[in-house]
């Protein structure tokens, strides 16, 4: 059953929400992608593993790990403006993880974590570049596929890795752009920078939701085991749809 959620789930969310996206636009590619839907697992599998106490330490971590996805988001959608996919993927990658190491040396308490990956996704939408006018791209028949095989293949590999890392690294390694890479890629690919700067900002928006089920399983987990996992899904899913009402709204 954990195999299957590692390459079933994940693939699933980023071919559906590329598929919104060709509906909608890469913001809302990005937007949905944002959702812990790799991250959500990793915490439920050390929940079954190794306990309340471990998990709820690893989704306080998760916040700080959410300020490493938004230096990432922000890299991306820069460096993307110069270098092509392959050399912006690895410097996005290697600014990510040297943030992910030293967060995990550094753990603050819940409060202050959701503070910092608030703050993170603010200043980083601030930061990005505006992203204009995405032209029309043609997709190839493979494009779907591809999507879901790389990501199952990031999923499985970055769980097999952080599952023997303690809670703190583990925690903080969760929410490592995996799937947000995958989606980010062919926007880039296929729409260019200015489709890759739509999906980043997508990205930083869903981070609010994506705080909410971090904290939530890190503050219920202990009380309530792992009902935590229903109240944070249900908490990230109306988080999205306020701010999604308050966009349209705007």
């Amino acid at each position: 059953m954990i195999l299957l959620l590692k390459l079933v789930l994940a693939p699933l969310l980023v071919v559906g929400s590329s598929v919104a996206g060709r509906r909608w636009g890469p913001g809302v590619t990005g937007l949905l992608v944002a959702m812990p839907v790799v991250a959500g697992p990793i915490l439920l599998i050390t929940y079954l593993e190794h306990g309340p106490v471990f998990v709820g330490r690893a989704a306080s971590a998760s916040l700080l790990g959410l300020v490493s996805l938004a230096a990432f988001g922000v890299v991306f959608a820069r460096v993307s403006r110069a270098r092509g996919w392959v050399g912006t993927v690895f410097l996005g990658w290697l600014v990510c993880l040297a943030l992910d190491l030293a967060l995990s040396f550094a753990p603050v308490p819940v409060w202050v974590a959701l503070g910092l990956a608030w703050a993170a996704a603010w200043a980083g939408i601030r930061l990005l570049p505006e992203p204009g006018e995405a032209g029309p791209v043609t997709l190839p028949w493979w494009d779907l596929p591809a999507r879901a095989l790389a990501t199952a293949v990031l999923v499985v590999v970055l769980t097999a890795a952080a599952g023997r890392l303690g809670p703190d690294l583990t925690g903080v390694l969760a929410p490592f752009p995996t799937g947000t890479s995958v989606v980010a890629v062919f926007a880039l690919a296929q729409g260019g920078t200015r489709a890759a700067a739509a999906t980043m900002r997508g990205v930083l928006r869903g981070l609010g939701g994506f705080s909410a089920f971090c904290f939530l399983v890190a503050v219920f987990a202990e009380p309530i085991g792992g009902w935590a996992f229903v109240v944070a899904a249900a908490g990230t899913v109306v988080w999205q749809f306020a701010d999604s009402c308050r966009s349209f709204g705007k």
